[in-house]
């Protein structure tokens, strides 16, 4: 069996020694590092390279989830798998947007976060069982958006609920900010609303199952969801 080699980020002592404890148990899984921040989420990734980087997204100062993609900048062959006590859907979707090959809730059995860690550096997505309950809970109630949307203005409306206004969007996207204008129009009309504000709003409340995955789809490998 391979090794995979792990770095984990968590701000409480306790809980990395007690994590990194448990998986040294495990022959295969191998502690390379720890660290507490984004900033040394960054740096392990560049020193040690690890295959999965273990991150905690509520790390002290912030930035964990947009931490991920200079994580994969530095080390382009680490994994990063989310360690959240977060049972939000959207926080599930941000952290695949951004990057990350898996998301594992806290709480979860040894057993579970070893094959977790396995299926993610054997090129798979890993989603807890809770959550993607709650991902099919979803799917079995509730309008979907995905028909009425296109993939393009639902890339956009993703990055609308995040936060990011019209140039900010373009430079994501790599799209001159006129079409990210002419996209908005659209969206709110389908949508059935005023502005940029109530389309994040609605979009939360009524994005389906689908909808959810195409957050998760970013990048290839297979879905373990």
């Amino acid at each position: 069996m391979n090794s995979i080699s792990i770095a984990i980020v968590d701000d409480h002592p306790l809980f990395r020694e007690g994590v990194s404890s448990a998986l040294s148990r495990y022959d295969d899984l191998i502690i390379v590092a720890h660290g507490e921040s984004a900033a040394d989420a960054l740096v392990l990734a560049a020193t040690y390279r690890p295959a999965i980087l273990l991150l905690d997204i509520t790390i002290p100062g912030g930035g964990a989830i947009e931490a991920i993609q200079g994580i994969i900048a530095a080390s382009p062959e680490t994994k990063v798998v989310m360690l959240t006590a977060s049972e939000e859907i959207e926080t599930l979707a941000s952290s695949f947007r951004h990057g990350a090959s898996g998301y594992v809730v806290k709480g979860v059995g040894l057993r579970e976060l070893a094959q977790a860690l396995r299926q993610v550096a054997n090129g798979a997505r890993y989603i807890s069982p809770l959550m993607s309950s709650r991902l099919a809970a979803i799917s079995a109630g509730g309008p979907r958006l995905q028909n009425r949307l296109t993939k393009r203005e639902r890339d956009i409306i993703w990055l609308v609920v995040e936060g990011l206004i019209n140039k900010q969007i373009a430079l994501r996207l790599n799209l001159q900010e006129k079409t990210i204008k002419h996209h908005m129009t659209n969206i709110l009309k389908k949508l059935g609303v005023t502005n940029r504000t109530e389309a994040a709003l609605r979009w939360r409340t009524l994005a389906g199952p689908t909808d959810i995955k195409d957050a998760l789809s970013a990048g290839t490998g297979k879905s373990a969801i």
